[in-house]
């Protein structure tokens, strides 16, 4: 596809088809043709989240022991094509484009020019990237990192890299004299990090796979599974067909948890058949769950003080709160004075529908809560998740099988990365044990995160930026602010499949270096390698790759890191990066030596079907919290902006999201064909009744302003106003072509996760 090849024609019209089906199953067959890979694209599937084949690098949900014959979804289909394709961005392709031109072509457009092939460096006189040799990139790369101060440094990792690539990503970096170690849990479930430990005493999930076959309720909050995460839709559907309840909490109506069609069943295919999801779906205004939960809780708490008085059965679990809680009274009394107006108010739901959910819960023994970024990315995300687990523990929902909590995370190993040490937290990292292991002295003065790494580029403080995967100025929030000045930096360097946003917003001194992904073979010294991942249910695979690489010239995340590594450190550094490039499972043994409690025994058991779990005393009902016990949080109070300026009537709350051919930054189409929009991304969601009030007409081109009085103008123009189902003064639109209406400033308390899912907006009529 050529740039002048794309127009955005934008069409809109009502889907109201079940996920999967005959949609999932063109939606494939399309994106392999369009990537070329009709032939080996099919046979590469037919290895995808398999015991010996490799770990998607789309969404991190399990990877099941026993699996389907198409053990992929439609998103992973289309990573795994979009990896794969047989188009190049080579040399010839950096020859005819200027940064310039680039600079004006659209996400899809700069990705649809295909793999990366040989490395290369940014010259200003032609305003070109050009090609080098890797030993020329690694030796000059050495040169600029060390003539910078470490602590002026980031090294920023995506959530694709693998756990052997993470640890030697995050070894390099703290042998160099930094923890500036962000990553993409810093955008996402990093509020998850943060408020777990102080209610169960661990960062992570408790649920596993196995725990589907045992519930007997389901809670979703903020998440849209049927694009996000849709493998886990069929453990769904087989629990829907046991007749177990699934309560969805979601502003917008997502086709997902409405409806399933599995693509797996001749039956439900030939039949046109399909499974609803959701018994009752919620839609509660944008930032409201705080509200409805404690909603619930609080029916839960005097329904238990009726039956008390009543001599009836008890509602909540009295034995789990006495035996295994702390701080249940407090919370309790909390929840009885909490005013039905205000949580009526403050959720967008009714009193009715909240009760009804609430007994719902009541009458289930084993009830999971599923969350995603529609809880994490608020000011009070932290708060969110507190919620959730207060409620859980009202009737001992934790450590039991068919319970417990379960984040939904993104990217393929993003929560592996932070397993094995990309933190910029300290006290997170075991750094004792890296300065026994390898002889040096770890540096302990806290790191940059992902807010505070665009406040220091911004301040000039941040004078390089090393970017393993992703595409961070395209994902950050105040996209304007920290692109113009992200050329001040001295050195930025990207490692890289596919050309992206961040490789032209470049430094005075830029590389990209193109490496191979994790679906290609990776030929070393010692023979073809595998790498791991970590799930989003706490288990580690194995992934082995299927496709001969893009090219010859490619190298692999390990051995680009280990190049910088040995270029930048040289002979202080006391490992032998050549040997764990040759062989991995030399990386893996250092792995295990630095978490023997995680690892022990790595490269015998990461073969294990199914994967082999983390351990989790939480799971256990071993509390390592500072009371020993599960905690009740008494929370702040139920607004989920309370330091935004006050709102008027015609504020509204924005949320962004991603669409159906998206993953994260990664756009494989301009239709989202979930939602009815179609070759654009330039619109707002919105009710047709709001539309009506603000004077306006379905279709019109409006601006968005950020209501927000700091001194900087925060717009989006030329958004189309599109009728959708939304609760009344919300609205909707696309991430990340709304990021610059985010304030830097504008994150979670604990966490600074950018709260993308709760923008105070403004409409300006027209497209400036």
């Amino acid at each position: 596809m050529k740039h002048e090849d794309i127009v955005e024609d934008a069409t809109f019209e009502s889907y109201d088809h079940p996920a999967g089906g005959w949609g999932s199953l063109k939606a494939v067959t399309s994106i392999l043709a369009e990537e070329r890979v009709l032939v080996h694209g099919p046979a590469a599937l037919m290895k995808q989240n398999k015991p010996d084949g490799f770990a998607c690098v789309s969404c991190s949900w399990a990877k099941p022991a026993d699996p389907h014959t198409f053990e992929f979804c439609e998103n992973g289909a289309k990573a795994t094509a979009w990896e794969i394709t047989t188009r190049r961005a080579d040399a010839a392709f950096f020859a005819k484009h200027t940064v310039a031109e680039l600079s004006t072509w659209n996400d899809l457009e700069l990705e649809h020019a295909g793999r990366l092939m040989v490395p290369m460096r940014y010259d200003a006189q032609t305003d070109k990237y050009v090609p080098v040799s890797w030993l020329q990139a690694f030796e000059e790369i050495g040169r600029e990192l060390r003539k910078l101060d470490p602590d002026e440094v980031v090294f920023y990792a995506s959530g694709r890299a693998s756990l052997e690539t993470s640890y030697m990503y995050q070894l390099f970096a703290r042998m160099y004299g930094t923890n500036n170690l962000p990553d993409s849990s810093n955008m996402c479930h990093e509020s998850t990090s943060v408020a777990l430990p102080k209610t169960i005493g661990v960062a992570v999930g408790t649920v596993k796979l196995e725990d589907f076959e045992h519930a007997d309720c389901f809670l979703f909050f903020g998440h849209n599974t049927g694009t996000n995460a849709p493998r886990m839709l069929h453990p769904l559907q087989e629990a829907r067909k046991r007749g177990v309840p699934i309560i969805t909490f979601n502003p917008i109506r997502e086709r997902g948890l409405v409806a399933f069609s599995n693509p797996q069943s001749p039956v439900e295919m030939l039949g046109a058949k399909q499974t609803q999801i959701s018994t009752q779906y919620l839609q509660l205004q944008i930032g409201g769950d705080t509200a409805a939960v404690m909603g619930m809780c609080k029916w839960l708490i005097e329904a238990d003080d009726r039956a008390l008085q009543e001599g009836t059965a008890r509602v909540l679990d009295a034995d789990f709160i006495a035996e295994h809680t702390h701080g249940f009274d407090a919370f309790a009394q909390q929840a009885r004075q909490s005013d039905w107006d205000e949580i009526e108010r403050q959720s967008g739901l009714s009193l009715e529908a909240i009760s009804e959910a609430a007994r719902t819960y009541a009458n289930a023994k084993a009830t999971m809560i599923m969350y995603g970024m529609g809880i994490t990315q608020h000011r009070k995300g932290v708060r969110n998740i507190h919620m959730l687990t207060n409620l859980l523990l009202l009737r001992g929902n934790i450590g039991r099988p068919g319970a417990g909590i379960c984040p939904i995370r993104g990217h393929s190993n993003v929560q592996g990365q932070r397993t094995v040490g990309i933190t910029e937290k300290p006290e997170l990292a075991p750094l004792d044990k890296l300065k026994t292991q390898f002889g040096f002295e770890p540096p302990r003065k806290t790191g940059l995160n992902t807010v505070e790494a665009c406040e220091g580029v911004i301040a000039g403080k941040v004078k390089g930026f090393v970017i393993l995967g992703g595409n961070f100025v395209r994902a950050v929030p105040d996209s304007e602010r920290v692109e113009s000045a992200w050329r001040k930096q001295r050195l930025t360097v990207q490692v890289l499949t596919k050309l992206n946003r961040s490789a032209l917003v470049h430094g005075e001194v830029s590389y990209v270096l193109p490496c191979r992904g994790r679906i290609e073979i990776d030929q070393q010294a010692s023979g073809p390698q595998a790498v791991s991942v970590e799930d989003s249910t706490g288990c580690m695979h194995g992934s082995r790759g299927a496709v001969e690489p893009a090219g010859p010239t490619l190298l692999s995340e390990p051995a680009i890191v280990a190049g910088m590594a040995k270029a930048t450190l040289g002979e202080r550094s006391t490992v032998d990066w050549d040997r764990w490039v040759g062989d991995y499972s030399l990386v893996r043994d250092a792995i295990a030596e630095t978490y023997p409690e995680i690892f022990h025994d790595f490269n015998a058991r990461m073969w294990t079907p199914g994967g082999f779990p983390r351990p989790l005393t939480a799971r256990e009902r071993k509390w390592k919290t500072e009371t020993g016990k599960a905690n009740f949080i008494v929370i702040d109070g139920f607004d989920a902006d309370p330091d935004m300026p006050e709102h008027g009537s015609d504020v509204l709350r924005l949320q962004t999201m991603r669409g159906d051919s998206q993953f994260n930054t990664t756009v494989y189409s301009l239709d989202d064909r979930f939602r009815g929009v179609f070759g654009t991304r330039k619109v707002l969601l919105m009710s047709r009744a709001d539309i009506a009030r603000f004077g306006c007409e379905v279709g019109e081109i409006v601006t968005a302003v950020t209501v927000a009085h700091d001194g900087f103008d925060r717009r989006v123009a030329g958004l189309r106003l599109t009728a959708f189902d939304m609760p009344s003064g919300c609205v909707a639109g696309y991430y990340p072509e709304l990021n610059g209406l985010i304030p830097l400033w504008h994150h979670a308390d604990g966490s600074k996760v950018p709260a993308a899912k709760s923008i105070p907006i403004r409409l300006e009529r027209g497209a400036v």
